[in-house]
């Protein structure tokens, strides 16, 4: 039999078993999509599902704060008032994600 990934000069390499953190970046998304998203949901279909992933993602890479930026977003918005105003709940992936602001 021949191996497809052989033929395209692609080099397997064998990982030793149960090793968690050959890459902890992947394995750490995974975890938190699962548990903040995926496990508190039942997907009626796959467009559902993508609806879902999509929206998890948007949160993830742009509105949560980030450890590794001093706790920055990644892409800030305008700035708003620190003081004084309405509190304003923002609702993601049907009200599992919420995060809150200041209306300016």
């Amino acid at each position: 039999m021949i191996d497809t990934l052989d033929v395209c000069g692609v080099r397997s390499v064998k990982l030793p078993p149960r090793s968690p953190n050959i890459n902890a970046y992947a394995e750490r998304f995974v975890r938190s999509i699962k548990y903040e998203c995926l496990d508190r949901i039942i997907p009626i279909g796959e467009r559902h599902l993508t609806q879902a992933i999509d929206a998890y993602l948007r949160h993830y890479n742009y509105d949560r704060p980030h450890q590794g930026l001093n706790n920055d977003l990644l892409m800030p918005g305008p700035s708003l008032a620190t003081t004084g105003g309405k509190i304003v709940c923002d609702e993601q992936v049907g009200g599992l994600i919420r995060s809150y602001r200041r209306a300016a």
